[in-house]
């Protein structure tokens, strides 16, 4: 039975504004002493340059075999979880990656795949973090297909004070905006 009134579909909601909340028992940390652990410390920034303190960031791997499964924590092998602080700060240790096959026999650098929640997004957005001391990046099908000009946004730098830890910033628009992949 027609009613005369059209339906018309309700807006998007984002995520916040209170994103932050409940998101402390989503964090895990890297086993103690494993082996092989790297470290990438960095800021997440809005198109200002004003940190975003209440973001989510996913840091996915393969396995060495290329394979995943689960860890003695309960998460899959080669995941971890980092939240920003009040100044949009984040670090996260994890398993250092190993190069991964793709197609026609070509090998991946290694690298991971980075998923960013935050209040105003309508959905998360998906990144890749290298390495810079990796020369595997000279020749990854993904990182090349990146205009030269914006691969420095994926590419995490070595700290000269510590080894096996990274530094890399995750900017959500303008001029020095990390790219972000369409899945």
């Amino acid at each position: 039975m027609a009613t005369g009134r059209k339906l018309v579909p309700s807006g998007s909601q984002t995520v916040g504004p209170y994103f932050s909340i409940g998101l402390e028992r989503l964090i895990d940390e890297a086993p103690k002493g494993a082996a092989a652990t790297i470290e990438i410390c960095g800021k997440v920034l809005d198109r200002d340059g004003a940190p975003v303190p209440d973001a989510m960031l996913e840091f996915w791997s393969t396995a060495k075999d290329g394979a995943t499964g689960a860890s003695t924590e309960g998460f899959p092998t080669g995941f971890r979880r980092s939240a920003t602080d009040a100044d949009g700060r984040f670090s996260v240790r994890i398993e250092r990656p190993s190069a991964v096959a793709f197609e026609a026999g070509t090998a991946q650098a290694p690298h991971l795949l980075v998923l960013l929640f935050a209040r105003g997004l309508l959905r998360h957005l998906i990144s890749r973090v290298y390495f810079e001391d990796e020369p595997g990046n000279a020749f990854d099908p993904v990182l090349l297909a990146v205009p030269p000009e914006r691969r420095y946004t994926l590419i995490a730098r070595q700290r000269e004070t510590q080894g096996g830890s990274y530094l890399w910033d995750v900017v959500l628009q303008g001029h020095a905006e990390t790219v972000f992949f369409a899945w």
